[in-house]
């Protein structure tokens, strides 16, 4: 019997695929600091906790397929909040995560063997979905010395061909923190509605923006409505990863029958969750000042410890919680095993995500990583420094 060639060509997660390494290196007592995964530390409002301790049901039903009817009208109001206008009722759906959701976008805006275009550096599991889906990705660079910012008009425009169907764009972007102006929005919507593709917007970092920026949402630009396909999530906001739930919300009627559809296919997300999700809307907004306040100083310090190590090559992120340097070696991949393996700092280590995994070209990328900001200020000085003597000694091995 075969495995499918399908699943045979989905690489492993570039945040997870050394994991063992870490397993090894934590069973022989070694603490490994985690900079290669996004999870919050930050606390869950309590008012999730709450109410599902507090759940009066005597049996544990199906939730509706396009999620429970409380959820989304909490999720309307937010975007309401914002500035945004979606109908709870017609224009919402919960799903699985975000990840669900682009799912969802990918089946019913592509067919097999079609192209969705994104940029270089993306989210890993885009990869996975578009291999899932049969399709494959088409992209335009950006690069760290430019702080990863969207290339013109003209370039991006140059990159759709006459299989791409949409434009899948994270803002702000994991894995560069990058938060895109509204000029650059305005380029990739140009470019959909020159070539008439849709726009699939990954927007769960929104409430991660630093230094007094503005978020600007696809969703305020006028005049892609029928276009635009927007994806949430409760996981970083909400610092809730492990409720899995996220968000699909769309104006075109025709695309909200096909993900209702799909919805109905896997029958419901988890009841529970859900009921627990409805009440961290009700946080103040004083939550998410003081949660993003604490991500700028997490920023900050990390720009200014990698700031201090030799050959590194870095920018100053503006949003989300990732960083993704430049690194002063070759494979940053044999790099992040070598420290999990054969370096530690007093019985510490530190755990990267290489940053070859971000990319479409698996040999672009190499000499990058992704660093999460994710631990508390004391502990990422601790991560940095022992990063930068592990760079030191692994260059002397290596002749660099």
């Amino acid at each position: 019997m075969n495995i499918s060639q399908r699943v045979q060509e989905i690489p492993y997660s570039a945040i997870r695929k050394l994991t063992p390494y870490a397993d090894e290196a934590k069973a022989k007592g070694k603490k490994v600091y985690h900079l290669n995964i996004g999870a919050p530390d930050t606390k869950t409002p309590e008012e999730f906790f709450y109410a599902i301790k507090n759940l009066d049901m005597k049996t544990l039903s199906y939730a509706p397929s396009i999620g429970v009817k409380e959820l989304r009208e909490q999720t309307a109001k937010y975007y309401k909040n914002k500035g945004i206008d979606f109908d709870s009722d017609k224009e919402i759906i919960i799903t699985a995560g975000a990840s669900e959701a682009l799912l969802f976008a990918i089946i019913a805006v592509s067919e097999i063997g079609e192209r969705i275009l994104t940029c270089n550096p993306f989210y890993s599991n885009y990869y996975t979905i578009f291999r899932e889906c049969g399709i494959k990705p088409q992209t335009f660079d950006t690069t760290v010395e430019d702080g990863y910012r969207l290339p013109d008009y003209e370039t991006i425009k140059a990159s759709v061909t006459e299989q791409t169907a949409a434009i899948l764009i994270s803002n702000p972007s994991n894995p560069t923190g990058a938060v895109y102006t509204e000029d650059e929005i305005r380029r990739l919507v140009r470019v959909a509605v020159e070539e008439d593709l849709y726009i699939i917007a990954d927007e769960v970092y929104r409430e991660f923006v630093f230094d007094g920026a503005k978020f600007k949402s696809f969703a305020e630009i006028e005049g892609i409505e029928d276009r635009l396909i927007l994806l949430d999530s409760i996981s970083k906001r909400f610092g809730a990863c492990g409720a899995r739930i996220g968000s699909i919300a769309c104006k075109n009627k025709e695309l909200m029958a096909s993900f209702v559809k799909l919805a109905t296919a896997r029958l419901a997300v988890a009841t529970v969750e859900q009921i627990g999700a409805t009440q961290l809307y009700d946080v103040s907004e004083e939550y998410f000042k003081e949660v993003n306040e604490e991500y700028q100083r997490r920023r900050d310090c990390i720009y200014n410890e990698l700031s201090k190590i030799d050959g590194v090559k870095i920018y100053k992120p503006e949003g989300a919680f990732y960083i993704m340097p430049q690194l002063p070696i070759e494979d940053a991949e044999d790099f992040a095993k070598w420290m999990l393996t054969d370096f530690d700092v007093d019985g510490e280590t530190v755990m990267i995500a290489p940053g070859f995994g971000f990319y479409h070209n698996s040999e672009v990328g190499r000499n990058q990583a992704r660093l999460a900001f994710v631990l508390n200020v004391e502990d990422l000085k601790k991560a940095i420094k022992i990063l930068g003597l592990g760079l030191e000694k692994y260059k002397k091995l290596k002749n660099l």
